[in-house]
């Protein structure tokens, strides 16, 4: 029988209104290969006039095809995204239709950049409950965004509010700041250079190169290319929009806010994309596997930190998902990261000591984009194809949410 634990604990330095929250699941895994996700396209590129729902079918029908696995034969789905798109209202009901499970159902989520932690998070939950075999599904298109019309009969001439979803939540409502204005605050305080900055962006492009060698072999492993529609598909076969970071370039860029330390080659960039995982029982795992493995799903944490220090907020959600398994951060073998700015991860490098050269192996979120639901998904399919390129092991991953929020996953990869 599965268990499911769960704590609130401070967390470590913060204020004592701030908490952490850590999950440790007994009896969850995902079957080796079974995490997978498309490349990623550039804002406005080639996926900006395809619906994230209709990808969503799209990626999912061929990623479960690819894997031998038949849709009717699952028992639940998680889908997550951020961003609204027609049809929202019936989008789990209307995915699972699409892609041959039409008696299949559950929730939809959205954390911001968290989304893919809270739906494999809720996925485990049900597979611990008893829930059989669940499908995840995370997509997301911060191409073309709704703008959303608020009716306001009082205003004048009834004139409605409006909302752009995507372009406005480049700010906070909470804390009126903006992201970037949060990364520049943490970099202060961490002593965060520019220098640093600039050279940790070379060294997650030079990591991602390596994704790119042999024909792509490393996100063959993963990657499920996008063909959308019946009579003028949408293809697309490698992510879009990827420059090369070059020192000399990156060296003669201003910073984006009056001295600070960021410039646009340290910071993410808007994207489209999906991506997702099955999520089950060792047992079952180990029979959808083939004998290839599993990758057990330990514990998850999520944390909070003190308004607008959203880069520090990954360091105790890991802490906290690390403490559920029983673990330290000597005993991780690799990690990968959502990191929006190079200063998420140098500050991570800092307070936790772990080198960041081992850290993202083949790229980040900081080089191949962030399509919002979707990237943490791709950064934990990427650290489980690396461990199994090492024979197995534990592996983090820990990423920020807009704010001041980080989540956290730990998984083992086994035979």
């Amino acid at each position: 029988m599965s268990t499911f634990e769960a704590e609130r604990r401070p967390v470590p330095g913060a204020a004592p209104s701030r908490r952490s929250f850590r999950l440790r699941f007994a009896d969850v895994a995902i079957p080796a290969g079974h995490a997978w996700s498309s490349p990623f396209a550039k804002w406005q590129g080639t996926l900006a006039d395809v619906s994230s729902l209709d990808l969503a079918a799209a990626v999912t029908t061929r990623a479960l095809a690819d894997r031998g696995v038949d849709p009717a034969s699952l028992d639940g789905l998680v889908l997550g995204w951020t961003i609204p798109q027609r049809e929202v209202f019936y989008g789990a009901p209307t995915l699972a239709g699409r892609i041959g499970a039409p008696g299949l159902s559950g929730p939809m989520l959205a954390q911001a950049c968290a989304t893919s932690v809270a739906a494999l998070v809720s996925a485990a939950g049900a597979v611990t409950a008893g829930a059989g075999t669940q499908l995840v599904v995370l997509t997301d298109r911060t191409s073309n965004g709704p703008t959303l019309l608020y009716p306001q009969p009082k205003a004048m001439g009834g004139s409605p509010a409006t909302e752009t979803w995507v372009v406005d939540s480049f700010g906070h409502p909470w804390t009126g700041q903006g992201m970037l204005a949060a990364g520049e605050t943490v970099a202060a305080k961490h002593g965060v250079t520019r220098q640093e900055c600039d050279e940790l962006t070379l060294l997650r492009s030079e990591q991602y190169q390596r994704a790119l060698a042999d024909d792509r072999a490393f996100q063959r492993r993963y990657q499920v290319p996008v063909s959308v529609g019946a009579k003028r598909p949408v293809t697309l076969d490698a992510d879009e929009g990827i420059r090369p970071a070059v020192a000399e370039e990156i060296v003669k860029l201003g910073p984006v806010v009056p001295d600070g330390v960021l410039t646009f080659a340290s910071q993410t960039h808007p994207a489209d994309g999906c991506a997702g995982a099955l999520v089950t029982t060792v047992e079952r795992a180990r029979e959808l596997s083939g004998g290839a493995g599993v990758v057990r799903v330990l514990s998850a944490g999520q944390a909070r930190v003190a308004k607008a220090h959203m880069p520090e907020a990954p360091i105790p959600a890991a802490l906290a998902a690390l403490a559920a398994a029983g673990l330290s951060i000597d005993d991780v073998d690799a990690v990968t990261t959502h990191n929006p700015f190079a200063v998420n991860d140098l500050v991570f490098a800092k307070e936790t000591g772990f080198p960041l050269e081992r850290m993202n192996a083949y790229g980040s979120s900081l080089i191949f984009g962030h399509p919002q639901a979707p990237t943490g998904m791709r950064s934990i399919a990427e650290l489980i194809e690396e461990l199994r390129l090492r024979g197995g092991g534990v592996g983090l991953f820990t990423g920020c949410a807009a704010g001041d929020i980080g989540a956290a996953l730990v998984i083992r990869v086994e035979d």
